[in-house]
């Protein structure tokens, strides 16, 4: 009788309770060998190929491309092929169910299980449970992530699944993109130049006798931001009206960040102006805004902390590391500028540029995405003076710069207009006084009000 196993969908390394299938790299009947890639998924952080525990054949998959797994739920089903090679019952795959037990490693055992079974069974997991890795943005752990960085051929054509990510948010058609990254595989350049030339990438029609290949996708690129507090493509006239749309992704965790946030902090704003007349003209207005961060946080150590309610601990950083919240068309980011303290201007801009371009190019990794020490929204280049922006834990602090406006001053017994940017500081009132806040955002504001 030939063993059949169900493999159970790994956490993958961001303690995120599910995520979206991005596309199969096998179909039912084929026969994969160990560690080779089954999947491209993608969480709310990157896009990752999911390598197979098992060599056999392909019984039965769990949805398709935009449908949504949850953690320790079976993904795969295998015949397994004991002519190949297979892993060791004793033999770590790497995996780690952060949020539901296994029966075994990867996957657990189906001696006679019907391929007809239906897709939303659950095979209730048994075994000892691994630590959660926890959903909190900028402070999950990091687990037995499960990751491979090389190409795949699917359809005659070779990605990395982040290239694969892009040119679907793109509507890019891999199989019209001249590759020229080593080996035939498509780049993100390459995908990038086929969205802003939409008639060289057009999808070809399909041909007599069904499609060969991948699906063409209809053209709609989406151009890239021109600069790091630049409104995102806009989208929102392209949305969907009328019809329950789920939310998958990036807006996933969003949710999930918020409501905790919500339950579990009490926060507490100040708001305050900060004249910025003294400024040379051309002034970085985000690298200003990061360095004023950094002397705010050492001349007050209690807002550049992380807050643990349940053990009554709190952190004091010596890093300041900055978590930038960063809009896109997919929803919010917030990645990590690390070391704000030692950066210069030129330092700082270069490294907002990286964190732009890889949100925009879903190319991030998970550790850019996490483990920041104080938070950041540049909201006001949108509009808004004044907000109250959310402070997520563990962090204890969140500081919103608003629009800059011009103001009428006092100065010498006459009046002048000077430029001035609204600040908007919300704390988290467990972990730090209002005194603390006040003086932090003091320091905050006399570092901006410098000339440089």
């Amino acid at each position: 009788m030939s063993e059949k196993k169900l493999f159970l969908l790994p956490d993958l390394g961001e303690g995120l309770p599910d995520a979206e299938i991005v596309e199969w790299l096998v179909k039912v009947g084929d026969v994969v060998k160990l560690d080779e890639p089954l999947v491209s998924m993608e969480t709310a952080k990157a896009v990752v190929e999911v390598p197979s525990p098992y060599s056999g054949k392909v019984l039965r998959l769990a949805g398709g491309a935009g449908d949504v797994i949850e953690t320790g739920h079976w993904l795969v089903e295998v015949e397994i092929d004991p002519s190949l090679p297979q892993r060791a019952d004793a033999q770590d795959t790497g995996h780690s169910h952060g949020h539901k037990p296994a029966a075994a490693v990867g996957g657990t055992s189906v001696p006679n299980a019907s391929p007809a079974e239906s897709f939303g069974t659950e095979v209730p997991p048994t075994g000892e449970d691994e630590a959660d890795a926890g959903t909190v943005v900028g402070a999950m752990e990091s687990s037995n992530a499960v990751r491979s960085e090389q190409a795949i051929a699917v359809g005659g054509v070779k990605a990395m699944p982040a290239v694969r990510a892009l040119a679907k948010k793109l509507k890019v058609d891999l199989a019209r993109v001249t590759a020229t990254g080593a080996n035939g595989d498509v780049t993100l350049a390459d995908v990038k130049r086929a969205a802003a030339n939409p008639v060289a990438s057009a999808p070809r029609p399909t041909p007599v006798g069904g499609p060969s290949g991948p699906k063409p996708l209809a053209e709609r690129p989406q151009p890239p931001a021109k600069s790091f507090g630049a409104k995102a493509p806009p989208t929102d006239s392209d949305a969907k009206l009328d019809v329950d749309d789920p939310v998958r992704g990036v807006k996933r965790n969003m949710i999930r960040t918020m409501s905790q946030a919500h339950a579990e902090v009490v926060p507490t704003s100040l708001m305050d102006d900060a004249d910025i007349h003294a400024w040379a003209p051309g002034e970085d207005i985000m690298a200003r805004l990061i360095r004023a961060l950094g002397v705010a946080a050492q001349a007050v150590p209690a807002l550049n902390s992380w807050f643990n309610a349940k053990e009554g601990t709190l952190r004091r950083h010596s890093r300041v590391d900055v978590g930038i919240a960063i809009d896109s068309p997919d929803g919010l980011f917030v990645a990590n500028l690390r070391g704000a303290e030692r950066l210069d201007a030129w330092q700082i801009r270069g490294e907002l540029n990286r964190i732009r371009d890889g949100v925009r190019t879903r190319s991030l990794p998970p550790e850019d995405l996490r483990d920041y020490t104080l938070m950041l929204s540049n909201f006001g280049v949108f509009a808004g003076k004044y907000a109250t922006p959310v402070v997520v834990p563990p962090c204890v602090c969140i500081v919103g710069a608003g629009r800059l406006y011009h103001a009428v001053v006092p100065v010498l017994g006459g009046l002048e207009t000077h430029r001035t940017m609204p600040i908007s500081l919300t704390f988290d009132h467990r972990a730090c006084t209002g005194g603390e806040a006040a003086r932090f955002l003091r320091a905050l504001l006399d570092d901006l009000q410098r000339p440089n």
